[in-house]
């Protein structure tokens, strides 16, 4: 009959395939979650230029509008407001918004109801960060609908319509 072996015996060995699976299975883990923090980030960065690109788009629309209401009547007579040349490319904006290049066209269409003549403009401004087709390209296009009215027997100098 053989002697049989002491429980030491038995395990050795056992701890170093244990230990290596261990360090493995742990590696993995940490992999993960390095790349998943990753585009957790990237992510975010993407959604902050989404937000500033709106804001850039959102510029255009406000200079169109101060071009095309003419806030302060400052138009001769009874004459109403026309779109900037279209298309306008604003000049170069500072700040966050500095890597954002804005255009805007405008369309504008008249119409007279009594004696009132209304302008419709049609204004889409449309902002872009870096190259088309790479990871930093980003878009953001708005579009507005203003209108001015002037009334062709209301006293000067504003022609208000009533």
């Amino acid at each position: 009959m053989r002697p049989r072996p002491s429980p030491c015996k038995r395990s050795r060995g056992f701890s170093l395939p244990t230990a290596v699976f261990l360090v493995v299975v742990l590696w993995l883990l940490g992999a993960i979650v390095l790349s998943i923090t990753g585009t957790q980030q990237l992510g975010l960065a993407l959604d902050v230029q989404g937000s500033r690109a709106y804001h850039a788009a959102r510029s255009g629309i406000e200079w169109a509008a101060h071009a095309v209401l003419d806030p302060n009547n400052t138009l001769p007579g009874n004459t109403l407001p026309s779109c900037p040349a279209s298309p306008t490319a604003l000049p170069p904006l500072g700040g966050v918004l500095a890597g954002f290049t804005v255009t805007v066209t405008c369309s504008e269409t008249t119409t007279t109801e009594g004696n009132q003549d209304v302008r419709t403009f049609l204004v889409v401004a449309t902002a872009v960060s870096g190259s088309p087709g790479t990871a930093t390209y980003l878009e953001r296009q708005l579009q507005a609908v203003l209108s001015k009215c002037k009334d062709q027997t209301a006293p000067g100098p504003a022609f208000a319509c009533g």
